[in-house]
């Protein structure tokens, strides 16, 4: 069954929709206190293939993964030159802000300079396992066929994270395949004749990467505790098999297939529980003495959606399917169990589901308008894609909206929540952009603790300017800039980074800044 989720639209615009006037929201007093619990944690995140890459010594071993799926999409002339695969044609292993080499000045900054306790990344598969791991079962086994230098590599981030008092959140898979499990540029000429097809090959990808969660669980288990399954399942979906487009791609990046689009959401699913069950079953040591050797969950981009005429009961209409299909129809299903494997708002419990859900990580960016059609754009895929998903408008900066989100979130399924990737393209005409950014979605977080969401910690998107997927080089998102055409990828902070310092160092939102950059409640 359906749930009501028209609070994912402004209360707003839901009364200019009947209309009545919407309340005047007066600024309130500089007095609220706006300060952070202890044991709140405070920190940045980062993605493998968009941070390591672009080592600024030549060659370094070990810097470039040309393994994954990803490299092979973002630097193969077939989709560089691809007008539907929409790529900047920046090769990472030359652009990107070199991580790898740089972790541990990075981790210096993250601590001394931004006051952080934590620190999110992701472990890359293609790194770990190479080469195709079927067959072969068990740790030893498995060990025996994994990269020694990667992973020593990861042992040594990790041992650099507990020296400096920082608390990791391993992603286990941020958005990318291994080459050998997934053929991007293949799939992306010929999805019908490609192989090997990646989420489409559900069987077999499912196993395979709930094998190398397993292995990882194991591996490192003795420094980390909390991970994530996977980053923003739906973003690979949505940019990857229906509405591909210049905003975001995906290998293999095709549109509107609407056939791969439900097998892939149901791998997605399935590799999220099947996952969860290889990390508790291998992740036995309890690494921060809170006696939960393995804490669990996913991390979820979730969209509020909007009605572009919020006096059009089409538009109306059309933004709550668009918010159901969007975040609701996954995370019910890998939160409760409760798979709509047709998509059509009408989901059946599967037990092999239930129970794997420890924590939900929220990504929050913006708010997303939406206008409505007579009917399903695409009827052989749902029924309530009253909508077209290559017309759907995004960029309105909304901070009440990450507010919305985390008390739905909470409302609905009542876990322990952390904001694990929230930030902006900074401008560079305006550096209080950033800033204001910072300070008004902060706000809107600590109210929703206020208004009893359990929520745990808080992570800037990202660390340093990074390679933004199709986009490339060609956005600002790091608290600390990194110019692509330096050969020595030096890192200059942000005043978004200053201000992030003060809050993480005070663990509060002090007065002064909410004058500075108000966010009326």
């Amino acid at each position: 069954m359906r749930t009501d989720f028209r609070l994912a639209i402004p209360m707003t615009l839901l009364l200019a929709a009947c209309g009545e006037d919407p309340p005047v929201t007066e600024v309130p007093e500089v007095a609220e206190d706006l300060s952070f619990p202890e044991g709140f944690l405070f920190g940045t995140a980062i993605g493998g293939f968009q941070a390591d890459m672009g080592c600024p010594t030549p060659d370094l071993p070990g810097c470039v993964d040309n393994g994954s799926d990803w490299y092979a999409f973002a630097t193969s002339p077939e989709t560089v030159h691809s007008t539907m695969a929409y790529l900047s044609g920046q090769d990472p292993a030359d652009v990107g802000p070199g991580f790898w080499e740089l972790h541990d000045l990075d981790l210096d900054r993250a601590r001394g300079e931004l006051h952080n306790d934590a620190f999110r990344f992701s472990i890359e598969w293609s790194r770990i396992f190479p080469g195709p791991t079927d067959g072969i079962e068990g740790y030893e086994a498995l060990r025996a066929v994994a990269n020694p230098a990667a992973l020593a590599h990861y042992h040594a981030m990790l041992n650099g994270l507990r020296v400096r008092g920082m608390s990791p959140i391993v992603t286990l898979n941020h958005g990318t395949l291994p080459a050998w499990i997934h053929d991007a540029v293949g799939c992306h000429l010929n999805l019908a004749a490609c192989k090997p097809r990646g989420w489409l090959d559900r069987e077999r990808t499912v196993a395979e990467i709930a094998k190398y969660a397993g292995f990882v669980a194991r591996e490192f288990g003795a420094d980390v505790d909390r991970w994530a399954t996977l980053d923003e399942p739906f973003a690979v979906l949505l940019s990857g098999y229906l509405a591909p487009s210049v905003e975001r791609s995906h290998p293999p990046a095709v549109s509107l297939a609407s056939g791969a689009v439900k097998e892939v959401f149901l791998a997605l699913v399935e590799a999220h529980a099947r996952m969860y069950d290889a990390v508790k079953e291998n992740d036995t040591f309890d690494a921060d003495g809170d006696e939960i050797p393995s804490d669990i969950g996913l991390v979820y981009a979730m969209t509020p959606a909007s009605p572009a005429d919020p006096a059009s009961e089409l538009d109306v209409k059309s933004a709550e399917n668009m918010f159901y299909l969007y975040n609701i129809a996954y995370l019910d299903a890998v939160a409760k169990g409760r798979l709509d494997a047709e998509l059509a708002g009408k989901s059946a419990r599967r037990a092999d589901l239930e129970g794997r859900m420890d924590w939900l990580g929220i990504n929050y960016d913006t708010r997303a308008t939406v206008r409505g059609t007579s009917g399903p754009f695409m009827p052989d895929l749902t029924p309530l894609g009253t909508f077209d998903p290559l017309d759907v408008r995004r960029g309105e900066v909304d901070p009440e909206g990450l507010h919305e989100m985390l008390m739905l979130a909470h409302r609905e399924y009542g876990l322990p929540l952390y904001v694990t990737g929230n930030g902006l393209d900074h401008p560079l005409d305006d550096e209080d952009a950033g800033p204001s950014f910072l300070v008004r979605h902060l706000a809107w977080a600590n109210r929703a603790m206020q208004d009893g969401v359990d929520l745990r910690g808080y992570f800037f998107w990202s660390l340093v300017d990074d390679y933004e997927w199709n986009q490339g080089m060609n956005r600002r998102f790091g608290l600390y800039a990194v110019d692509a055409s330096d050969p020595q990828k030096n890192r200059t902070p942000r005043k978004t980074a200053e201000t992030y310092g003060i809050i993480a160092e005070e663990r509060r939102i002090p007065p002064e800044l909410l004058v500075a950059f108000p966010a009326p409640r």
